[in-house]
């Protein structure tokens, strides 16, 4: 099969569905690529700042998250040692508190926007091989999983929204522009009965700690340190390692806790340090974490790669009737702005 479109979206997760949402809302012909099934489950913080609130709230998703059972936070709590000190939501632009969506819920929500606004879908597909021609990419080969059915896609515009180990990156040779150099391990746990109405976030010389009431009914209870620290720390027992962090950063929130199992397995982010990719070249770009790849312990990232996907769509939407296809060459400093 060998099919054109407008732009092509490699990977289908919070920032490339919402890409491809927005190009399609504009008037384009979009396929989107992703190798998981949608409602999946990944790794996450799940934490949306105000910026990505706001931007589910003008996209008229926003009811459908709270629907789905997401809490409303209308406050965060900033732990410094044993002193707490408190910041109020306050309302604006169309919104009265923060949400923090289980990924089941959020890249769902917006992979169905997606396909409701035109896009079509290849899930689940992986792509094998991008298509260069006269120094551009113009299109991909990939395989349909599961049939094992290949494909074939071209379009002026391919968007690698595939994450921190993205195929596109690797393919274009996108150049680092800034690498960190320290990053930080964190253990993520699910557990019930905890505040549902505030974010936490507590700091301790060399440890840190969070809760981030999610939905059902679960808040992600997280706690981390630095790379190496872990990797010291490292036992047979995540458990033991986990608490142990937790209790370290802290106490109060270690104890409200408990000897209570948590909701699911423990997950261990290992850490890795961040970086900022060109994320534009001649028929390519690139969003989401594919592109600016920040420490979780910021917990910026979804409500980053919303930012991106919004940037990306706008430099390359139709503005006349026909769609832009070369991405500006202020984009890639639009984005990272």
């Amino acid at each position: 099969m060998d099919h054109h479109y407008d732009a092509i979206v490699v990977g289908g997760r919070c920032a490339g569905a919402a890409t491809a949402m927005l190009l399609a809302r504009g008037g384009m012909r979009v396929l989107v690529v992703e190798a998981a099934r949608p409602g999946t489950d990944t790794l996450s913080t799940h934490a949306l700042m105000r910026g990505g609130v706001l931007q589910l709230h003008r996209w008229g998703l926003l009811d459908a998250v709270a629907a789905a059972g997401t809490p409303a936070i209308v406050a965060t709590e900033f732990a410094y040692g044993d002193e707490i000190e408190t910041v109020d939501i306050r309302p604006g632009g169309g919104i009265s508190a923060l949400r923090a969506p289980r990924r089941t819920v959020l890249d769902r929500l917006l992979f169905e926007a997606a396909r409701a606004a035109g896009a079509e879908v290849r899930v689940p597909a992986r792509v094998t091989r991008l298509l260069i021609e006269r120094g551009a990419v113009s299109g991909i080969e990939g395989i349909e999983r599961g049939t094992g059915t290949p494909f074939r896609a071209t379009a002026p515009l391919i968007v690698g929204a595939d994450g921190r180990n993205s195929t596109i990156a690797r393919a274009v040779d996108a150049d680092v522009r800034r690498r960190g150099e320290a990053s930080g391990a964190i253990v993520y746990g699910y557990f019930p009965g905890l505040p549902r109405d505030r974010y936490h976030w507590a700091y301790r010389p060399g440890v840190t700690a969070g809760v981030v009431p999610t939905g059902d009914g679960l808040a992600c209870v997280w706690a981390g340190t630095s790379s190496a620290s872990f990797a010291h720390r490292r036992s047979a027992s995540l458990d033991a390692d986990y608490r142990s962090l937790l209790a370290e950063a802290d106490p109060r929130l270690a104890a409200s806790i408990g000897t209570a199992a948590p909701v699911g397995t423990l997950r261990a982010f290992p850490g890795r340090p961040g970086w900022i990719r060109a994320c534009a070249g001649p028929g390519w770009a690139l969003v989401g974490d594919a592109a600016y790849f920040k420490d979780p312990i910021t917990a910026h990232g979804i409500t980053d790669a919303l930012r991106d996907a919004e940037l990306l769509a706008d430099a390359v939407r139709p503005c006349d009737g026909h769609a832009r296809t070369d991405p500006k060459p202020a984009m890639a400093d639009d984005i990272q702005a």
